[in-house]
């Protein structure tokens, strides 16, 4: 049965143009919701949003989240920032602005409206963690002033901006901590590991692993983190997380390259370089909290949500 205009809900989705976002906002219009979809398009692109376009129940308004904007909404998902390591270490301080400034203005409009918000953190605030797997009481390990702190020491002020909003005005917020994201939609160049291998793969280029392969990540393929995002906005009121979200099936860099050429068939070599300043050795999430909390867990296992990714670049790159 169609949702009544009246009694359907109203969702602000910042960085909606984005990976996540504009994921997010197709499963949120799928569920009845009128959809705001906020984005500057910096990293950010209208073709992710070709598919809604037409729906009488999504708005794309082109804005920086730096500046304030005022809306009526129901509920806000805060997710505007580049997470692409070249991208957000291109312009570091509007990065930094982006978190912090971003995290100011939508937790303003929340408080006028008197509605639960959503911020989209990042395991990056566990830097690179003395503790493994991380859970959310691990305060992190994370260098303040280097190349990657921008993004990290960000996403670290705006959860504590929402926090004290929450403590100091009883707001209503809910923090998910996302571990490393993969699937369709993902920008070709944004310099993620999953995005490289595959478009370097399909290219029938050297994939490139930076240091000796042996550093980890755990992967969660969008359509699992996206349930988890919605699931964490309707739990009740006292659940704030911060929670993580990602799949704690941990491989390391060489493990995902290998899988990457089996799948493409490509026979691409392996090329080493040096590693990064500050890139984390380890990253696995403790998801104890989002089970317990929200009965969530990813589904998607690595292989599966790899063949959807590699024929989406396949596509992609063909139409290029």
């Amino acid at each position: 049965m169609p949702v009544d205009a009246i009694d359907r809900p109203r969702s602000l989705v910042t960085g909606g143009a984005g990976f996540l976002g504009s994921h997010l906002c197709d499963r949120l219009l799928a569920q009845g919701h009128e959809v705001i979809c906020v984005d500057n398009y910096y990293t950010g692109n209208k073709r992710n949003l070709h598919q809604v376009l037409d729906n009488p129940n999504f708005e794309a308004i082109r804005h920086d989240v730096t500046f304030p904007i005022y809306l009526e909404t129901d509920r806000i998902f805060n997710l505007a920032c580049p997470a692409s390591p070249p991208k957000y270490q291109n312009d570091p301080i509007q990065t930094t602005k982006t978190s912090v400034h971003g995290a100011i203005n939508m937790l303003g409009l929340a408080k006028r409206l008197g509605i639960p918000i959503l911020q989209a953190s990042t395991s990056e605030v566990y830097g690179d963690p003395a503790v493994h797997p991380q859970t959310e009481d691990y305060w992190g390990h994370v260098n303040p002033i280097g190349p990657r702190s921008c993004y990290d020491e960000g996403k670290r002020c705006a959860e504590t901006l929402f926090f004290d909003y929450h403590r100091q005005l009883s707001l209503e917020i809910k923090v998910a901590r996302i571990f490393n994201t993969y699937g369709p939609r993902m920008d070709a160049n944004d310099g993620r590991v999953v995005s490289n291998f595959v478009v370097q793969a399909l290219q029938k280029r050297p994939l490139t692993i930076f240091g000796d392969g042996s550093q980890t990540r755990s992967f969660c393929f969008v359509d699992d983190l996206v349930d988890g995002l919605i699931r964490l906005m309707n739990s009740p009121p006292e659940v704030t997380g911060p929670i993580n979200l990602g799949n704690p099936s941990e491989f390391t860099m060489l493990e995902l390259a290998e899988l990457v050429i089996e799948l493409t068939g490509t026979d691409s070599s392996i090329e080493f370089r040096e590693l990064p300043v500050d890139d984390p050795m380890r990253r696995r999430p403790d998801i104890t909290r989002a089970k317990e909390d929200l009965e969530w867990e990813p589904k998607v296992a690595l292989r599966e949500g790899l063949s959807q990714t590699i024929n989406y670049f396949d596509d992609l790159l063909s139409d290029d």
